[in-house]
């Protein structure tokens, strides 16, 4: 897509099209585009509008209700912040107390639209020429096509704060780690911080806590049990005395923790429950708070996987009942889980190489009754772990 296309699309005869394909993202392809000609319809702007409809309904699920208003591209769309987590970001540059934000990579306008609905201003800018022009439609305010680095941070003052949000592919799609070679890295969003105090950025979730600077919080989000990101908050939009916290999300309500006081994990042997910490406490290294909440233990010093004796739960862990604990061997496991008329096998694991689709072939089991093994160490040695979810 180009910013012809956009153009098109925004055109009286683009829009009536988009509305008309409202609801039809479940049709045949080839049927609605046969559809569509035999209707008149241009088909460069057809096949632009079904792309764009397709795009919706798939945003749907970041965006809600409004995804059906906005403009899209794919990378855009698989990018863009869920919107319970872009009010967490608004919520804290309002907290801070600044007047406006400049989103400095803004993609389609996800981080802006929850700004904008917190009553901050945004200076919006993107490096691509498609993305700004989508990005304007959807915030309906002018969107500057520019590198962030070019000097938009210069402009920058009291009252003001800057959000980032970098670029995590190369441009032929590779995902990039190094949070260096992101685009802006990481060190131009820490000098942008150390002279715009009111500094965030959204960061891969494989951030090193080591590059996490003295004075600044990094936060690990998860929705519904995915990992979505690292932000980083500097200055006024730290919790102060937290280096690391962890965001729990699940059906919009969300819970916290963080490295305050962090309790050192005991490890012991398996209790009658398995408790798996979410990927956003194991990724910010809280799992110790979750086993001292609990009242529990590591089931190995280097595995995240803690146990207890009594039933308890935790909003920030899930939690299993164990029904049996077995050195990990492929013959005796097949047995086992055959004498228990085991027909489909959910298989979670962590600290073992265990292909779990491959086990599942070699297993061969042909029951009729569910089961969740649980492949880790204990106390150092491969163990299985028959276990069952708690309601």
């Amino acid at each position: 897509m180009n910013t012809a296309d956009v153009d098109a699309l925004l055109s009286p005869a683009g829009r009536a099209l988009l509305t008309e394909l409202a609801g039809t993202t479940d049709a045949d392809p080839v049927s609605l585009a046969a559809r569509l000609r035999r209707a008149g319809h241009d088909p460069a702007l057809a096949a632009l509008a079904t792309t764009q409809s397709r795009l919706r309904a798939r945003a749907a699920a970041k965006f809600g209700a409004r995804a059906a208003g906005l403009l899209l591209t794919a990378a855009g769309t698989e990018q863009a912040t869920r919107a319970v987590v872009a009010r967490e970001h608004a919520r804290r540059f309002a907290a801070a107390g600044v007047q406006r934000v400049a989103d400095l990579g803004c993609g389609v306008g996800a981080d802006s639209l929850a700004f904008l609905d917190a009553g901050l201003t945004v200076l919006p800018v993107d490096a691509d020429p498609v993305t700004a022009a989508v990005a304007g439609h959807n915030l309906g305010v002018p969107v500057r096509c520019e590198d962030v680095t070019a000097g938009v941070v210069d402009e920058l003052g009291p009252g003001d704060g800057a959000w980032f949000d970098p670029a995590r592919r190369t441009s032929g799609g590779r995902r990039v780690f190094d949070p260096e070679a992101t685009s802006p890295p990481l060190s131009f969003v820490l000098a942008t911080a150390a002279r715009v105090p009111v500094t965030g950025a959204k960061l891969a979730p494989g951030l090193p806590h080591e590059l996490v600077p003295a004075g600044a919080e990094a936060q690990w989000t998860s929705v519904d049990g995915e990992v979505v990101e690292c932000a980083l908050w500097c200055g006024p939009l730290a919790v102060p005395g937290t280096g690391r916290s962890a965001r729990v999300v699940r059906q919009d309500a969300a819970v916290e923790l963080d490295d305050t006081d962090l309790p050192v994990a005991e490890v012991g042997g398996v209790g009658g429950y398995l408790h798996e910490p979410d990927g956003a406490v194991i990724r910010a290294g809280l799992v110790g708070r979750v086993a001292a909440d609990l009242g529990g233990r590591l089931v190995d010093e280097t595995i995240a996987y803690v146990t207890t004796d009594a039933e308890v739960t935790s909003p920030f862990a899930r939690s299993f009942r164990v029904l049996d604990v077995l050195p990990f061997g492929l013959k005796s496991l097949r047995a086992h889980l055959r004498s228990r008329d085991v027909g489909p096998l959910t298989v979670k694991k962590r600290g073992t190489a265990v292909d779990p689709d491959q086990l599942r072939r070699q297993l061969a089991l042909k029951g009729s009754r569910p089961a969740t093994i649980v492949l880790t160490r204990v106390a150092g040695r491969q163990s299985a772990l028959v276990v069952e979810p708690l309601s």
